[in-house]
Formats: C-alpha cells, sequence, structure tokens
C-alpha cells in the first residue's frame, strides 16, 4: 500500500502550526539570549577601544611635533586605453 501525502485542511493547519511554533520559539531564544550577545559585543567594543587609546598615550610624541608614521600609496596609474581627447567646436547651420 502506497501512503501519498494529500493536500487538505488538516495539512494545511499542521504546516501553519509549525510555523508559528518555530516563529514563536525563534523570539523566545532571541529575547533570552539577546542581551547577552548584546553585552558581549559591547563589552568586545570596549576592549578594543581601551587598547587603541592606551598604544595612542603609550607613544612619546613630543607636544607640537608632527609624526608620520608612513609614506602614503600613491601607485595611481591614468588609464590611456580608452582613447585621445579630441576637442571639437559646433557648427550652426
Amino acid at each position: 500500500m502506497t501512503y501519498i501525502n494529500e493536500a487538505g485542511p488538516v495539512n494545511f493547519l499542521k504546516t501553519i502550526l509549525i510555523i508559528l511554533l518555530i516563529y514563536y520559539a525563534v523570539k523566545f531564544l532571541v529575547r533570552l539570549l539577546g542581551p547577552y550577545l548584546i553585552k558581549k559585543a559591547v563589552d568586545k567594543v570596549q576592549k578594543k577601544a581601551g587598547q587603541q587609546y592606551r598604544n595612542q598615550q603609550e607613544s612619546n610624541v613630543e607636544v607640537g611635533k608632527t609624526v608620520i608614521d608612513k609614506k602614503p600609496n600613491n601607485t595611481k596609474e591614468s588609464n590611456n586605453s580608452v582613447g585621445e581627447y579630441v576637442d571639437y567646436e559646433e557648427i550652426d547651420d
């Protein structure tokens, strides 16, 4: 005997019920774990900002002195493969 799933009101209601259960389960888990995850992310960002601040404070640079850490990367090349620019004038007939 072959069992065939038929589309009917009972299977439709089961599908809707499963979707609603999954939706509310995810919503509950987000409410439960959301604040923890956000707090962890904020702590991570604060720690990184604190490290950058300490690194900046540790550099012993005299007040009023300009320091250049690295040379800017100026490897911009023109694109000459487009063609030649030709100046033109409009001629009125």
